[in-house]
């Protein structure tokens, strides 16, 4: 189920709030400036491609790049097995920002969003079928756990692809880790 854990950063023992209601979810973060919206699910085989999956998902890809001004989606996935999760982990554990939106549709498995709005942070376990879109600008970061197992749709406005600059803040290493929150879910 997809929950959000609403924090505060001098306080980060234990969320304020905790909600799993999507709806409700959708409501709370609209009103920071987030989209959230869940997709409908997508009967795929289990050898599906990246091809496969945008193909799947064509339609809601497209409303999204005419709406948004996105000109390019890939697919990425990573599972337990991979020999260089530890590192693919560590490259978004710290607190950055991008210059554009930057969204995700989780196809398969799940990830934690942290989301560094204003005097809070509100961390989202994203799972199958959720869309999350973090304004440019955003401080935010990403955990996707000691054992990752996702397959995300990633739409990019820049063709290089996800571009971070790193704000330094130690915010992220202060706030409990996806093992705490994945154990609470």
């Amino acid at each position: 189920m997809t929950t959000l854990s609403i924090f505060n950063p001098d306080k980060p023992e234990s969320p304020e709030q905790v909600v799993e209601n999507p709806a409700e979810i959708a409501r709370l973060l609209k009103e920071q400036g987030v989209r959230y919206e869940r997709w409908p699910t997508r009967a795929l085989p289990a050898e599906a491609t990246g091809n496969d999956i945008l193909e799947a998902y064509a339609d809601e890809v497209a409303h999204l790049k005419e709406e948004s001004g996105f000109v390019t989606a890939d697919v990425v996935s990573l599972t337990p097995d991979n020999p260089d999760k530890e590192a693919f982990r560590q490259k978004f554990l710290d607190e950055h920002v991008h210059s554009e939106d930057e969204v995700r549709f989780f196809v398969h498995g799940q990830g934690l969003f942290y989301l560094h709005l204003g005097e809070k942070v509100y961390a989202i376990m994203c799972r199958q079928c959720d869309l999350i879109s973090v304004p440019n600008g955003t401080r935010h970061w990403f955990d996707m756990g000691p054992d990752p197992e996702f397959t995300c749709i990633r739409l990019f406005t820049n063709p290089e692809g996800w571009v971070a600059q790193f704000t330094g803040e130690d915010i992220a290493s202060r706030l409990p880790r996806y093992e705490q929150l994945a154990g609470a879910a």
